[in-house]
């Protein structure tokens, strides 16, 4: 017999259909039949004839036509939602669909697997597990560890020995013992009265980060925790079914107990969850949909669960992969604004940037030698003024190297903190089953994490400080010898004018944003724990630091191919060429003024997607490779000939070039 799922203001009712032919009108009036019936007060209304209503699907937000059939119209265990006619929204109404989900209308359930073993797990595999790419198994040797892990407790129940977070309360209540009969009791207390959390929920592709993070952790066999429960979840993260975790409610110690209880929760059926087939639905249905069954916890399971730095970290790998991804690509938009701006390349030559041997700061100045006039890239804008009487450029353009290497090398810095940080056990107590005892100590604490993407702010947002400044020469025309702003006929048309004024507004806003959290710790849980990381602000807004400068840049890269439209019919070097056909791809050039907006974003998705990158990595690949010797090594921040196999990008041959 199909089963429909159905949000009426608030609540969710299981509508069995005992005929198919009926209509998604008669599963309509049945849901609210079935409402009104539930309520003391009817819902407010004397009968279900007085009911006007709409009903759409969670996922993707469609409307249905009443006269439809069910069997046309839906599949079985689909969740709909019935809009009453007249309806607000009240305030604490959540959407079926969370913010950008819109990218999920399109999730196919990957195929692939990432085996975990609590020790390997890069920051490229977490984002790409947060993108849906890969399904999770354990490899047999977590699966031992997780076992012997769980033999220590089972042991420690047994013998009824007195172990903080096993046999007694939590915090301030460490030396509270708690009777045997009320052990799993203790750890769904602790889930709920944890799941204290605010804000908007974690978007899916983080919710799947958070998860696969604390799966990984778990699978290390230090938590203590079962592998029965552990494989349910795992099983629960391969649906796709994403609790409901709201992303403030963190100080980063004892790790990130709020929003990892909010994950908990969803994981024992209670709250709310998401799942691209249901949208959002309590725990318990969304669950039931996709044949899975809420976790019973076992003494232990709660704590090992919810302690740990995962929130922290998963962020930071998803702020750790934009910066590094826009970091390269700033390179590629401060060469073509140079070329437009008719600068030198002598400020990248070699020698120059031997004497000072930072690898972020030769790894630059290589790119920029790479992409500007060379006899391997010949430019006709470098020729038309090769002969000209400026010795030197502005440091905005002479000086990327140094100030564009810093944050390559902070990146570097960062990165192998989160890597480490993602591969360790953060709970307390550890169980080690070696020993065949627990010990209490403070791995969840966030300073690590917090402090390395207080940095990580702090570094990546020079990337749009110096970008703001060649926006205003490219915009200015005393120092860029270009029309004012960009545009002919200036005065009837404005052009670039308030695009500047947005990338300086963001730079702005990202001074106050650099302002490190870790700095500050107050004192939480009757001063137990009376040292915290504030780690969960640093991530959050690491990120937001990161996608202003995915802007300021995306404003510079329309502005420098704005530029080239007045030095036609001139041409600049052959990579530059590429990019400035990929962004033409999207955004035509200005010729009078028009709606900006859609251009910036057209532009922000490029970067976002690495697109720039993709079509400029071919040609700096073709460069370092008949520039360095072959036994020379690279740097670290050097290009990835990884990247270009998993992107497929063929290298172009010589007389592409």
């Amino acid at each position: 017999m199909p089963r429909y799922t159905v949000h009426v203001r608030g609540e969710w009712l299981a509508v069995p259909c005992q005929d198919a032919q009926l209509t998604v009108g008669w599963l309509g009036r049945e849901a609210v039949r079935r409402y009104i019936k539930n309520k003391p007060d009817n819902g407010g209304f004397a009968s279900v004839d007085d009911v006007h209503f709409l009903v759409r699907r969670c996922k993707g937000l469609g409307l249905l036509d009443n006269g439809d059939r069910l069997e046309v119209a839906l599949e079985d265990n689909e969740f709909v939602e019935v809009v009453i006619e007249g309806d607000a929204m009240s305030p604490d109404f959540i959407p079926s669909q969370p913010e950008g989900v819109y990218l999920y209308s399109k999730y196919r359930e990957p195929e692939k697997y990432i085996d975990l073993d609590g020790d390997s797990l890069t920051t490229e595999d977490l984002v790409n597990l947060g993108k849906g790419h890969y399904k999770i198994k354990l490899t047999p040797t977590a699966e031992k560890r997780v076992q012997k892990s769980r033999e220590v407790i089972d042991s420690i129940i047994e013998e009824k020995t007195v172990v903080y977070g096993i046999t007694t309360g939590f915090g301030k209540f460490a030396r509270t013992v708690i009777p045997i009969n009320k052990l799993q009791e203790l750890q769904v207390n602790l889930v709920r009265s944890h799941s204290s959390g605010v804000g908007k929920p974690l978007i899916p592709e983080r919710c799947r980060m958070l998860l696969a993070l604390r799966i990984n952790v778990l699978a290390k066999g230090y938590s203590g925790i079962s592998l029965e429960t552990l494989k349910q979840v795992i099983e629960m993260f391969n649906a796709s079914c994403l609790p409901y975790v709201p992303e403030k409610g963190t100080v980063g110690a004892s790790g990130d107990l709020a929003p990892l209880s909010h994950l908990a929760l969803g994981l024992i059926g209670e709250g709310k969850m998401w799942s691209p087939k249901s949208g959002w639905a309590d725990a318990k249905y969304v669950l039931e949909a996709h044949g899975l069954k809420p976790v019973i916890l076992k003494p232990k399971e709660g704590l090992a669960l919810i302690n740990g730095t995962q929130m922290i970290t998963s962020l930071g790998c998803e702020a750790i992969e934009r910066a590094s991804a826009i970091a390269r690509q700033a390179d590629i938009v401060a060469a073509l604004t140079l070329e437009v701006l008719k600068g030198t390349t002598k400020a990248f030559d070699t020698d120059i940037h031997a004497l000072r041997p930072h690898r972020g700061q030769i790894e630059v100045a290589f790119r920029f030698r790479s992409l500007l006039d060379s006899d391997h890239h010949p430019s006709e804008i470098a020729e038309s003024h090769r002969f000209c009487d400026r010795v030197q450029d502005a440091y905005t353009l002479r000086c990327c190297p140094q100030v564009h290497g810093v944050v390559n090398d902070t990146i570097a810095f960062v990165k192998n903190i989160i890597t480490i940080e993602l591969n360790s056990a953060t709970d307390n107590p550890m169980v080690f089953a070696s020993r065949g005892e627990t010990i209490s100590g403070g791995n969840f604490h966030g300073e690590y994490p917090a402090k390395a993407l207080d940095y990580l702010a702090i570094g990546i947002h020079e990337l749009a400080a110096i970008s703001e400044r060649r926006i205003e020469r490219l915009c200015n025309p005393s120092l860029s010898e270009l029309p004012a702003f960009l545009v002919a006929e200036g005065g009837l048309n404005s052009g670039f004018m308030i695009a500047h004024c947005t990338a300086a507004a963001l730079v702005s806003e990202n001074k106050a944003l650099c302002h490190p959290s870790s700095v500050d710790s107050l004192s939480t849980s009757a001063a137990t724990e009376d040292h915290v990381s504030m780690g969960g602000w640093a991530a959050r807004k690491a990120l937001r630091v990161i996608e202003h400068v995915e802007q300021v840049l995306a404003i510079e890269l329309l502005a420098a191919c704005q530029g080239i439209e007045f030095l036609r019919p001139l041409k600049t070097t052959t990579p530059l060429e590429k990019v400035y056909d990929l962004v033409r791809s999207v955004v035509r050039p200005w010729i009078k003024d028009r709606f900006m907006a859609p251009d910036i974003e057209a532009a922000h998705r490029l970067l976002l997607e690495q697109k720039v990158w993709e079509v400029a990595a071919p040609y700096i690949e073709k460069y370092r490779m008949e520039h360095i010797p072959e036994s020379r090594p690279l740097s670290p921040t050097a290009f990835s000939l990884k990247f270009l196999h998993k992107k497929s990008t063929k290298i172009p041959e010589t007389e592409d070039l």
